[in-house]
């Protein structure tokens, strides 16, 4: 089990979160895009996974002040705590 990062990869952008995980985990980016959230995932190594735009349900994550990825996140579903609210955003299909 690979719960600890080692040194993030230089192709991972630098605000990038952790989430480990078993045998690997994940560094996952976001940032706002206009009414949506990019986000990226990148393997252990640095290896871009998956990107895309997502929605956030509730609405009142702000991207801005602390929060953390949590389980369940991947390709098309992240979920982030932030003032112990959980936000779910799952993958745009348009």
């Amino acid at each position: 089990m690979n719960y600890i990062a080692d040194k993030k990869p230089d192709s991972v952008p630098n605000k990038s979160q952790w989430l480990g995980g078993m045998g690997a985990g994940s560094w996952f980016y976001i940032l706002k895009d206009n009414n949506f959230f990019h986000i990226q995932r990148f393997s252990k190594e640095g290896d871009l996974e998956c990107s895309g735009q997502f929605t956030c349900s509730p609405e009142g994550f702000d991207i801005n002040k602390q929060f953390k990825f949590m389980y369940l996140s991947h390709c098309k579903l992240c979920t982030i705590t932030q003032r112990d609210i959980t936000y779910k955003l799952v993958a745009s299909t348009s």
